[in-house]
């Protein structure tokens, strides 16, 4: 089970120090009450345009991320980038330290793609391609026919703090060559690997992309702060 947490802090480098900050947030492995082993450490990586023009290029679907392999940027595991993002449909690559291709993932936006759920597809390299649909087709239908009361669950679930109550349902389960090698539970927040030998960079980085797609509502995505 991995799950994308913000990372411990210490203490921070003094102001005007010149020491960047360590990376912010990491994927953790492991169950249970415990904390498990960090797989990778998890930073956007910023265009020329800096923080704005991230923000702007994400609204369009793009993303671009670091796995490190420790929170002072010292060995870089893997890199996710957008290879095209446009009509609701986005493929991102994710790439080892020495550029070598670990495997691609593509989003197509509900309603926009090829079905009425959002749909995400994993392809390792070199491996046979998943295909997890967002939600269930009997929370969706729950979901539509509470419509009208959408404003108001807005509301409440903005005054919870959490936003649970607002999103829709967020459940995927990827198949693909009569298995099931991934889940992600919007519960835990956690993607679930199941298939034996699944790589660890691609599994952290398909984790972290999905994340940045939680709330639209609150805003409250890991990538998307405005520092």
């Amino acid at each position: 089970m991995l799950r994308l947490e913000r990372a411990p802090r210490d203490q921070a480098p003094a102001a005007g120090s010149g020491v960047p900050a360590p990376v912010a947030h990491l994927v953790r492995c492991g169950e249970g009450p415990e904390p498990g082993p960090v797989v990778a450490y998890v930073e956007r990586e910023l265009p020329p345009g800096g923080i704005s023009a991230y923000r702007a290029a994400r609204g369009g679907g793009a993303r671009s991320f670091v796995l490190w392999a420790d929170e002072h940027r010292r060995e870089r595991l893997a890199t996710l980038v957008t290879v095209s993002a446009g009509g609701g449909v986005a493929t991102y690559q994710v790439l080892g330290s020495h550029g070598e291709l670990v495997g691609t993932v593509v989003r197509e936006k509900a309603f926009r793609g090829r079905g009425l759920r959002t749909r995400w597809t994993v392809t390792p390299a070199g491996g046979p391609e998943a295909v997890g649909l967002k939600g269930r087709i009997l929370w969706w239908g729950v979901w539509w026919l509470f419509l009208p009361l959408q404003t108001l669950i807005v509301v409440l679930s903005l005054l919870g703090g959490d936003g649970d109550a607002a999103r829709g349902p967020r459940r995927v389960v990827w198949r693909g060559g009569g298995k099931a090698p991934l889940e992600f539970r919007s519960k835990d927040d956690a993607l679930l690997v199941y298939a034996p030998g699944y790589d660890r960079r691609l599994a952290a980085a398909l984790l972290a992309v999905v994340r940045t797609f939680d709330s639209w509502l609150l805003g409250a995505e890991w990538d998307d702060a405005k520092d």
